[in-house]
């Protein structure tokens, strides 16, 4: 019988890991609803949502059938002179559902690719109504916004991941994270540093760019919807474009629909993924404005510059199309607000535990953030005996449940961060 993880550990190389993984490697036989299944018969609830994407569970039946009728129809057609239902459909929804004035889709193929449409997008703006001087980004830092060489110049330099890239990196403008807290009215630091950001590059800048409301991988960091609002209002006044990564927040994670909608402001350019397809295949979208696109379409060369080989696949779409519907015809604030509170009561015990910072929840949101880096070697193991996939980073140990959850599995997830951290402190 062939051995796979061994096979694995031979040639396949993980995210954020070397060859061979210095991590014990897992191997799933199935996942259903929020259940992870391995080969040796062991049953995890999921605590991750496949990075943040599946949030429908595992295996649903409705989005499987939308994949199956599709690709009795085709799997897939080039995009460069055809089109079909599926991607029109998608694209139609995007627009209904999303904040007033994003009327034209762009579908790329992950959330790094749609950060690198969504840049590329803003530059050629600028240069269609010729202001080639406004090529840079303004950013916050502590974000995340993807792994290829654009997205990667808008994550933080300093504690971000991609550090030994910088000297080919774009310069880009950093300004310190927003320290107004969630439920906080804009902290008179936060105004005055955006004030003296725009005050100084504003001729440079093409966009600003950030996450709303959530900072992900950077940290997973809540700030105030008044700074999301005061810096849109900064972005119209200096004539500066406005693009929201919702990657990690769009389609419900937050509690809004949009993590914009918190601040009750309308991006000039928007990134969606991860959630789009519930979690069954890759892919992401470019919203933009009608404004942005007839000054691209109308300046040189007259075209936008970027063309993926997959885009909008129709396997994509189909399931998009299918995981939005789902999803809207169902009753996810309320379960999304019931996740939130089982979380906070799951993880509340968690301060008191010594070596841990801060406990936060925001939504299908739960985070632990430690005083000190995460054993990653003892502690992913001492979690699956817990029988809970959690995949901690750096400080932060952290939950974001499927929608589907029950209470029982949102109590076996809060129990085993319990127990672990306990554990680690003992």
């Amino acid at each position: 019988m062939t051995n796979w993880l061994e096979i694995d550990k031979e040639h396949i190389w993980h995210p954020y890991s070397s060859i061979p993984s210095p991590y014990e490697i897992y191997e799933v036989e199935s996942a259903d609803g929020v259940m992870i299944r391995l080969k040796d018969g062991r049953e995890l609830v999921d605590g991750m949502s496949s990075w943040w994407c599946a949030i429908h569970g595992y295996n649903h039946p409705e989005l499987n059938q939308a994949i199956e009728n599709q690709l009795k129809r085709m799997s897939h057609v080039m995009f460069g002179g055809l089109t079909h239902e599926p991607a029109a459909r998608l694209a139609e929804t995007l627009v209904n559902i999303s904040p007033q004035g994003l009327e034209k889709v762009f579908f790329a193929d992950s959330g790094s690719v749609s950060v690198e449409v969504a840049m590329k997008m803003a530059i050629q703006y600028w240069l269609a109504r010729e202001k080639s001087g406004k090529n840079r980004f303004l950013t916050i830092r502590s974000g995340y916004h993807g792994d290829t060489f654009g997205a990667m110049s808008v994550c933080d330099p300093v504690t971000g991941m991609h550090g030994l890239f910088q000297a080919n990196l774009m310069s880009q403008v950093f300004i310190d994270a927003p320290v107004s807290g969630f439920a906080e009215e804009l902290s008179e630091i936060d105004r005055q540093n955006l004030d003296m950001a725009f005050q100084q590059y504003a001729d440079e800048l093409a966009a600003f760019i950030l996450e709303p409301v959530v900072q992900g991988a950077g940290g997973m960091r809540f700030y105030s919807p008044a700074y999301l609002k005061y810096a849109s209002q900064l972005c119209d006044q200096y004539d500066v474009l406005l693009i929201a990564d919702e990657i990690a927040t769009g389609f419900g994670r937050t509690g809004k629909l949009f993590a914009c909608q918190h601040a009750g402001i309308s991006p000039d350019i928007m990134c969606v993924g991860k959630a789009l397809t519930g979690g069954y295949m890759t892919m992401a979208a470019t919203l933009t404005t009608s404004e942005i696109s007839d000054a691209i379409s109308h300046g040189s060369p007259g075209v936008f510059m970027h063309g993926p080989t997959f885009m909008a696949n129709p396997l994509a779409c189909s399931v998009a199309n299918a995981s939005i519907d789902l999803l809207l015809n169902s009753n996810w604030q309320e379960k999304v607000s019931l996740l939130e509170i089982w979380l906070k009561d799951g993880l509340k015990a968690c301060k008191k535990i010594p070596g841990v910072k801060a406990v936060r929840c925001l939504g299908a949101i739960g985070v632990v953030e430690l005083s000190e880096p995460v054993n990653m070697k003892s502690l992913q193991p001492a979690i699956v005996d817990q029988g809970v996939w959690i995949r901690p980073f750096g400080k932060l140990v952290y939950l974001m449940p499927p929608f589907i959850s029950e209470k029982i599995h949102v109590d076996r997830l809060t129990s085993a961060v319990r127990h672990v951290l306990t554990a680690l402190e003992n």
